[in-house]
C-alpha cells in the first residue's frame, strides 16, 4: 500500500521557494512568505502593523516604516511593540531666541560748551547724587568741584603706575591725584581703583561734603572748598553757572 502524500500548500511547494540568500541553509523558507503566511491565517480583526516594515516587505507590497524605538521607550525587558506614528520621529530641538535686550539709555546731548564725554562724566555724577538722595544744590556743587579739578575726565596720574593701568581720560602729575575729582589715596580717600571709578569717587564726594556743618548755606566755593582744601579755594565759584545749566539738563 502506497503511503498518501499531502500535497504541500502553493507558498512551501520547491517551486515556489524563494532562492537562499547568502549564509542561509538551502531549503530555508523566506521570512516574507512565511509572513505572508501568517497573515493570511490571522483573524479579520487582528492589528495590520503585526508583521509589517521592510523586513517583510514582498515585492509589490508597501511596507509601513519602522524606526527603532528611542531608548526612553524600552523597558527592562526590552520593547513591546512598534512606535506608533506619533513616535516614530523624534520633535528636533528649535533654538527660541532669547528676548530682546532692552536699548542702553542714550546719553543727554552736551550742554554748557561740554563734549560728550565730560557729560556722560557729568551725568554719572547726578546720577550718584540722586540715588543718595542729595538736593540740587549738592549736585552742583559736585560738578563745579569736578569742572575745577579735572575738567570732567577721569584723569590718571602719572605719578601713580596703578592709576595708568586702570580706564582713564587723560593724565597729569598733580603729586598722586586721580580721578574725576583728583582726590588722593594717600590723604585717605579710598583705593586707586575706587578713586578712578567716576561713580565711586563721586559717592565719596557726597559723603565728605554731608559731614561739612552748614554746607547748604554756603557759596559754591565755599562748600567745594571745605571738602577739598585746594590751594585756589575761590576756583570753584566760576564754575557754578554752568553746573546749574548741566543739572537741569539732566534732571
Amino acid at each position: 500500500m502506497k503511503p498518501v502524500l499531502k500535497a504541500l500548500p502553493r507558498q512551501f511547494h520547491p517551486r515556489h521557494r524563494r532562492l537562499p540568500v547568502l549564509g542561509a541553509k538551502a531549503g530555508t523558507v523566506s521570512v516574507a512568505v512565511l509572513s505572508a503566511t501568517l497573515l493570511g491565517t490571522l483573524p479579520a480583526d487582528s492589528p495590520a502593523s503585526m508583521f509589517t516594515g521592510p523586513a517583510y516587505a514582498e515585492s509589490g507590497t508597501v511596507a509601513a516604516a519602522w524606526t527603532w524605538p528611542s531608548p526612553s521607550s524600552l523597558s527592562a525587558s526590552g520593547p513591546s511593540s512598534a512606535p506608533s506614528a506619533d513616535a516614530r520621529a523624534e520633535p528636533l530641538a528649535v533654538a527660541v531666541p532669547a528676548a530682546p535686550v532692552p536699548p542702553a539709555q542714550p546719553a543727554v546731548k552736551p550742554v554748557a560748551g561740554l563734549d560728550q564725554r565730560q557729560m556722560d562724566n557729568a551725568a554719572i555724577i547726578v546720577k550718584q547724587g540722586r540715588a543718595q538722595g542729595m538736593p540740587d544744590r549738592a549736585l552742583v556743587v559736585a560738578l563745579a568741584t569736578a569742572m575745577q579739578e579735572s575738567d570732567l575726565y577721569n584723569i590718571a596720574s602719572s605719578a601713580v603706575p596703578a592709576s595708568l593701568r586702570l580706564p582713564h581720560e587723560g593724565t597729569s602729575t598733580d603729586h598722586d591725584s586721580v580721578g574725576l575729582f583728583q582726590q588722593r589715596a594717600s590723604q585717605g580717600w579710598g583705593t586707586v581703583a575706587e578713586l578712578m571709578n567716576p561713580a565711586h569717587s563721586a559717592m565719596l564726594f557726597y559723603n565728605a561734603l554731608n559731614r561739612v556743618e552748614g554746607w547748604q548755606r554756603m557759596s559754591v566755593t565755599a562748600a567745594a572748598q571745605a571738602v577739598q582744601r585746594s590751594a585756589f579755594p575761590g576756583a570753584y565759584q566760576k564754575h557754578a553757572g554752568r553746573a546749574e545749566q548741566v543739572v537741569a539738563a539732566l534732571t
